[in-house]
This record gives C-alpha cells, structure tokens and sequence, in this order.
C-alpha cells in the first residue's frame, strides 16, 4: 500500500523541522490501513514499533511517499514493513506490528487466508 502526506506549518517543531511524534503518527495510520485492507472488519491495534530512527530532516512543503508492506502474520498478529521517503530518499523505516483484539481487548485469531 503506498500513501503521500504533505508537511505543513503545523507539523514543525520549535527549529523548523517536522517533528518526529508526527511522522511516528502517519507511519502508525498507514501500517493500521495496510493490515485493515488485509484483514477487513477486525479490530486491530499497534502492539510494538521495531525502532525509531530518524535518517534525514524533513522541512516544511515535503511531500512525504510511505509504502507499507506485510513482513509477517502470526497467530493473532501481523507485522507491517513501512518505509517514508522524500524525493526518492528513504528518511525513515520500521516494522510495525499489530494485534487483533475482540471489544474487551483480548487477543483474537486473525481469519486464515
């Protein structure tokens, strides 16, 4: 799944740059959208991200690329791949990994296929 983001006036921090609770934010959103398409109708929540590291400075009026791809599936879980670049240049990438819950929060079996 690919996904662009814009980063306006709004996304800065006090120095100019995007600030990283942001970017950690939309990288979240686009491994939840990649496992919803995957697993339509089960409720899924980020349970780990496998690290934060920031490559590049991002300045306002970047349009960001994010691609997330499916790493891994488990039992109850399913791991997301997810990459950010700017103008062709990776800035960021991690796994992200996500759980199924049932409405009380406990851990459910992802349907098999």
């Amino acid at each position: 799944m690919e996904n662009h983001r814009l980063v306006l006036p709004g996304h800065m921090n006090q120095y100019g740059f995007l600030f990283g609770g942001y970017l950690l934010a939309w990288v979240d959103e686009m491994a939840w959208m990649a496992a919803s398409r995957d697993y339509p109708g089960c409720q899924l929540v980020t349970v780990g991200m496998k690290e934060v590291a920031f490559k590049k400075s991002v300045r306002e009026g970047a349009v960001l690329r994010f691609e997330a791809l499916r790493a891994r599936t488990g039992e109850t879980s399913a791991t997301y791949s997810v990459k950010v670049s700017k103008d062709g240049e990776e800035i960021f990438s991690t796994e992200v990994t996500l759980v199924r819950v049932d409405g009380e929060g406990r851990k459910q079996s992802l349907p098999k296929g």
